[in-house]
């Protein structure tokens, strides 16, 4: 006797109906039809070049390949002309390496096949490096985002751009959210440049600023306005004076300074200290920060119309965790960027793939250094996975970078003062560390 069972009815101990006799255990077989768990799927294809999607319905083969007889043709001198072919089934993606070059890799390790069947897994040939998704209708197009300073045509990437452009063309605030190392000020800078606007891009990390000087470098301050100011000096504003003010870490402001900054946002006045009259600006503001400005809302942090007011269009950069197609091109961006200190330098199949297993808890910044120290013991132009596995963070949570800020003087005190030290350890820039401390002994002394 044989028993079918769609997945939705696994738990059913049968379809008989009731009094129909039961067979003794060894006659019954139990078949189970599995319907698709997702579908269809889309292959997220990232080159050093360029990142493409193609979608497979379930039943589809293909091969990818460099050469003319591929399916799909990938341009990468280390991709064989034939070199996978991959199959998608109810289960997930089927994915076999045809006698290539450069091998298979799935999960950092070579295979001869696997089956990919979780949102997200990647697989790598040669330096390109493929996710499984769902396909969806705002799948990644040709083509790139084209934004300046900014690498990577992943999905998520080119939603980003989309918003940037989109935004770059109105002068209302911008509030960049994302986690440590994940491009803020690139975004800040590409808002600027496409805005077209005839000022300067003025950046200003406020999490790293003294609240006793946070007035001066705001506002600006005339001669004689306190010790030591001997000349007139124009603050951010009045520097970024139509054009972009990009403040960072803005969580980090003090209730006082977010005052003055909510007066100067709503009035587009600033009043230096020491001045008796004020000075009207056209700066638009682009503010950034790692923290959940709603977070901090909620918390009694930050100011509720002040965060309005920031908010008013937001962008949400997406962690390297969720854009792994984007790694290849990436890290032959990076590595470009480092030739003149360690010289020319290329990832074999088996490095990349190491670099795409790695959950990067620092993100883009992250990557970075650990292209250039790989790229300095490498004792020739290519990078081996050995020389990777010598310098690759330790596999944390990707949640471990956002360290409490009531933990900040504990690590510092272990590391004996040394902020450099210790914000390496947090996996964070020293700005950001120093900034955690220095909120930390406010909330002490206030307490």
């Amino acid at each position: 006797m044989t028993q079918t069972l769609d997945r939705g009815d696994a738990d059913v101990p049968d379809n008989l109906g009731p009094g129909a006799p039961t067979p003794p255990p060894e006659e019954q077989t139990l078949e189970l039809r599995w319907q698709p768990a997702r579908g269809p799927w889309a292959l997220e294809i990232g080159t050093p070049e360029d990142t493409r999607a193609v979608s497979l319905v379930v039943g589809e083969r293909l091969t990818l390949g460099s050469g003319r007889v591929a399916g799909v043709r990938i341009r990468d001198r280390a991709v064989s002309a034939r070199h996978c072919a991959v199959h998608a089934t109810e289960r997930g993606i089927v994915v076999e390496d045809l006698d290539s070059r450069n091998g298979l890799f799935v999960g950092a390790a070579r295979v001869g096949s696997a089956v990919l069947a979780g949102e997200g897994s990647h697989f790598v040939i040669g330096q390109t490096s493929v996710a499984v998704r769902q396909a969806q209708s705002d799948a990644p197009r040709r083509g790139g985002s084209a934004l300046p300073g900014l690498v990577g045509n992943s999905r998520a990437m080119l939603r980003v751009a989309e918003e940037v452009r989109r935004f770059a063309r109105t002068p209302a605030a911008v509030l960049v959210q994302g986690e440590s190392g994940t491009g803020k000020d690139l975004v800040a800078r590409a808002l600027h440049s496409l805005g077209r606007r005839s000022g300067p891009y003025v950046p200003l990390n406020v999490g790293a600023i003294a609240e006793s000087l946070a007035d001066a470098e705001l506002f600006g301050h005339r001669r004689g306005a306190f010790t030591g100011a001997v000349a007139a000096r124009s603050g951010a504003f009045e520097q970024a004076h139509r054009g972009t003010l990009f403040l960072d870490e803005v969580a980090e402001l003090s209730p006082a300074i977010q005052v003055k900054l909510l007066r100067v946002v709503e009035d587009k006045c600033v009043r230096p200290l020491g001045a008796t009259q004020s000075v009207r600006v056209d700066t638009r503001i682009v503010s950034a920060s790692w923290e959940s400005l709603a977070d901090c809302v909620e918390a009694g942090r930050f100011r509720l119309d002040l965060y309005q007011r920031l908010s008013t269009l937001v962008v949400r950069l997406p962690p390297l965790r969720q854009r792994k197609s984007d790694i290849p091109a990436l890290a032959e961006a990076l590595l470009s960027r480092y030739r003149d200190e360690v010289g020319p330098r290329r990832l074999s199949s088996a490095a990349l793939a190491k670099l795409v297993a790695c959950n990067w808890p620092g993100n883009v910044r992250e990557l970075g250094s650990v292209l250039y120290r790989a790229a300095v013991v490498a004792d020739g132009e290519h990078i081996e996975a050995r020389h990777v596995e010598g310098v690759m963070p330790d596999q944390r949570s990707a949640h471990a970078v956002q360290m409490a800020p009531g933990e900040a003087l504990e690590l510092l005190e272990r590391h004996k003062g040394n902020i450099s030290a210790a914000a390496r350890a947090a996996r964070v820039a020293r700005s950001t560390f120093r900034a955690w401390v220095e909120r930390e002994r406010r909330r002490q002394s206030s307490d």
